[in-house]
């Protein structure tokens, strides 16, 4: 007896349906990762050069215009946390369904019948993991320090503004 185990066949698992969730969660969980490294390098940008509100802009508008590119993707980490393990989970359902399949095609509840089809519903219940538990830690992250910076350049308008009516009263 010869054992053909290989990661491969174990996410791919010789079915269209596990093969489809398993590319699915691959393909969802490498758009994750280059969301985070953006992430990353739009933050190190950001504390080499900080953002700041200049007096003379348009106070209403610059707040949001600035926060703009660190909420940018932020909605697909949130989806893909919340989906991923859903996904892998179908596809655990459907690997539990293929190892009952192999049991009535077979006759037999032998551990060779059963164990590819739950493997593979492991396999993909790992994706789904894979995939969400990052980009949960990241969406909780990136949206924490956009919400600071979000704070704390509302806080600057605020100031501002205070000060630009306290100068135009004393110009009176």
């Amino acid at each position: 007896m010869t054992n053909n185990f290989s990661l491969l066949s174990l996410f791919t698992g010789g079915d269209i349906m596990t093969l489809f969730i398993s590319l699915l969660l691959v393909a969802a969980s490498v758009v994750s990762w280059a969301i985070i490294i953006e992430k990353i390098r739009l933050w190190r940008g950001a504390r080499r050069n900080p953002v700041r509100i200049q007096p003379n802009d348009n106070l209403d508008l610059v707040v949001d215009r600035l926060i703009r590119p660190y909420d940018r993707n932020l909605w697909f980490l949130s989806m893909l946390s919340y989906v991923g393990p859903f996904v892998g989970l179908f596809g655990t359902i459907w690997g539990v369904m293929d190892s009952f399949a192999s049991i009535g095609v077979n006759q037999s509840v032998s551990i060779g019948v059963i164990a590819p089809g739950l493997a593979t519903a492991l396999g993909t219940t790992a994706l789904g993991l894979i995939a969400a538990v990052p980009a949960a830690v990241a969406y909780q992250y990136f949206t924490k320090k956009a919400d600071d910076l979000y704070d704390t350049l509302e806080d600057s308008r605020k100031e501002m503004k205070s000060a630009i009516k306290i100068e135009k009263k004393s110009k009176k």
